[in-house]
């Protein structure tokens, strides 16, 4: 995947400028930055459904959004996207046939992310932290050659935190391209590289061995903050200090 001097503007608010970077196949690229920084819009550029200003984004040889791509790129959202009045089952029955992905697939997903126990329960009766796992299950099915999650970790428990950091490493064994966006500083550790999005801009892009040595620090939380601490650019894209994304979250 090439991302090349992408740029997002929305009415007076730039949400994204001048991004470029490219990922390799079987890597896990950790997404970080503080809210407003542009994560959610550049998630939304690669999956295609994100009006970019100008620059282009090329996934798996062809242009984001491309027909093509639909079946070989997963993407979840912060919020559940599937039915609530449907259950677990029924939800990934419904969207493997719309992918065209086996019905053995289901069973699959739904042990991957441990919701086993729920298959026939209603989305609705869910937790939080269920629903977003349901998600999850509908990226993975048809084994998707890329994966865009943003925040799929959030509102879980530690150990399930775990159990999925350790499925998205067995992926990216497999050759699966994953992009993770997220706020929770010590999952930078499982990932092979890490983008550090700030105000609109690409701050820093490296393993989390090399931006430790940049900045002095050992702690992931103390390397990000001291790249953002140490940032020229000191404001907002506008001059003010606004969220780069304007919707108050990345």
């Amino acid at each position: 995947m090439v991302v090349d001097r992408l740029s997002v503007v929305r009415g007076s608010t730039t949400a994204l400028r001048d991004v470029r970077f490219t990922l390799e196949p079987g890597t896990l690229t950790g997404l970080l930055g503080p809210s407003g920084a542009g994560k959610t819009t550049l998630m939304r550029a690669i999956v295609g459904v994100q009006i970019i200003t100008s620059g282009s984004v090329t996934v798996l040889g062809r242009p984001a959004g491309s027909a093509p791509l639909r079946s070989r790129v997963g993407y979840v959202t912060q919020n559940p996207s599937v039915y609530p009045d449907l259950t677990v089952g029924e939800n990934l029955r419904y969207f493997a046939r719309i992918l065209g992905a086996p019905a053995s697939d289901v069973d699959r997903v739904v042990e991957e992310v441990q919701l086993r126990g729920q298959a026939e329960q209603v989305v609705s009766t869910l937790s939080g932290g269920e629903r977003s796992r349901v998600s999850l299950a509908t990226a993975l099915l048809g084994r998707p050659e890329l994966l865009v999650l943003d925040e799929p970790t959030v509102g879980l428990d530690p150990v399930l935190r775990r159990d999925l950091w350790e499925l998205f490493g067995r992926l990216a064994e497999r050759g699966v391209t994953l992009l993770v966006s997220s706020h929770v500083m010590d999952e930078a550790t499982r990932c092979h590289r890490l983008l550090l999005l700030r105000q609109a801009e690409l701050l820093a892009d490296g393993s989390l061995a090399e931006l430790q040595r940049l900045t002095g620090q050992s702690e992931p939380e103390q390397v990000f903050l001291h790249l953002i601490d140490n940032d020229p650019q000191g404001q907002g894209p506008n001059g003010d200090g606004d969220p780069a994304d304007g919707q108050g979250a990345a």
